[in-house]
């Protein structure tokens, strides 16, 4: 047990926020913080692994990303693409034809960004990276992605009341992974029926599982389509322990979304804030 004077020296790196590619939500105060685990949940199609992809990407700091969601051919064309601009379709094109040569060595850059690509990983093959990433690199990642949490293979989810708390039980894993390594610890998730479509805010009630309690942050994301190509993302910040939050998740930071690079980018103005 540590006074309040001891606990100065035990903080490490507990609470530092890493830097982040999504500047509004700083503003209003939704960090990623080492030390502490959040969720990203949106309805299928609709973004979460693009935003967490550039969060990982765009934030440049040592990452482990547990991608069971997506290929490694999709991940790596994403990734590409967000790094330099071009389209993925077309460096997924050149990367099955064999024609990648100019990408490489802008990926060797980022050496210390490491991908899992297991379809169905277990909370031991989730440890089992994260402890080879410490032995390779002499410290662990500050970001560590698992996407999506529903892949991850907690145990038997015969019925509703055994999802629920197979999912509760791995935010406690994920959580107690991010206190002990201090990374922080994201993870996707989708949201129930009524909002799976993408269309409108997606409050704190509309996870799936029901799973807000464990996560010191939770965002949420829709999406607005213009009509000519144009795809705009707004996150909102439905739990947040350490700033503003509002659990119905009408009020967002906005950004654009350019589906050809993948690229996340602030919009000038987000709503009711």
């Amino acid at each position: 047990m540590y006074s309040l004077s001891q606990s100065i020296a035990m903080k490490g790196a507990a609470g530092e926020p890493l830097s982040s590619p999504f500047k509004k939500l700083s503003k209003m105060g939704a960090e990623f913080r080492r030390g502490e685990m959040s969720i990203l949940a949106a309805g299928a199609g609709t973004g979460k692994s693009a935003a967490a992809l550039n969060l990982a990407i765009q934030s440049n700091v040592p990452t482990l990303y547990f991608s069971a969601d997506s290929t490694a051919a999709t991940q790596l064309s994403r990734a590409t693409a967000i790094l330099t601009g071009h389209d993925a379709r077309e460096i997924k094109r050149k990367l099955h034809a064999g024609e990648f040569d100019e990408y490489r060595d802008v990926l060797a850059e980022r050496w210390w960004q490491r991908f899992n690509y297991s379809a169905r990983p277990t909370p031991a093959e989730l440890e089992l990276h994260l402890k080879a990433y410490k032995a390779v690199f002499g410290t662990h990642p500050h970001l560590v992605v698992v996407d999506n949490l529903t892949n991850v293979d907690a145990g038997g989810s015969g019925t509703a009341e055994e999802f629920t708390f197979g999912l509760e039980g791995l935010c406690d894993y994920l959580n107690e992974m991010a206190r002990e390594t201090y990374a922080h610890v994201l993870a996707t998730h989708h949201v129930v029926g009524e909002y799976a479509d993408g269309l409108k805010p997606v409050p704190q009630s509309g996870l799936k599982g029901k799973i807000s309690r464990v996560p010191s942050l939770i965002l949420t994301i829709h999406k607005e389509i213009d009509g000519m190509g144009g795809r705009t993302l707004h996150i909102s910040p439905v739990k947040n322990r350490e700033d503003f939050e509002d659990s119905s998740g009408e009020t967002y930071a906005s950004y654009a979304f350019d589906t050809r690079n993948v690229r996340l980018t602030d919009v000038d103005e987000f709503a009711a804030f």
